[in-house]
């Protein structure tokens, strides 16, 4: 059985999340637990797992989640892909500018 810290570092790559965030930022992410609608999640489509995204949990659909960037002129989300994995949700941005994230 392989062994998985509660917490991860990812980094944002691509503008389909600005303003919130930005192509460079680095988040805290935590693994599992519960997602609401509105939360930054970190996740993988099911029809392309080997993409890892951030995105914007929208609503649960079909066992997953509808996902999408906040970013209306960026369409890699849900809209191209379908539904999404959720892998963990973002705690905080610790670089270049820490917060926390709504």
């Amino acid at each position: 059985m392989r062994w998985q810290l509660p917490l991860f570092a990812v980094l944002v790559s691509g503008p389909s999340m600005a303003p919130v965030l930005r192509s460079g930022d680095a988040l805290l992410v935590r693994r599992g637990g519960r997602v609401r609608a509105g939360d930054l999640v970190v996740a993988r489509f099911r029809a392309r797992p080997e993409l890892l995204v951030v995105k914007r949990a929208v609503r649960e659909q079909d066992g997953g989640w509808w996902i999408q960037g906040d970013n209306a002129l960026v369409e890699d989300d849900s809209r191209r892909y379908g539904v999404a994995d959720v892998i963990g949700r973002v705690l905080i941005r610790y670089y270049p500018r820490p917060g926390r994230l709504s």
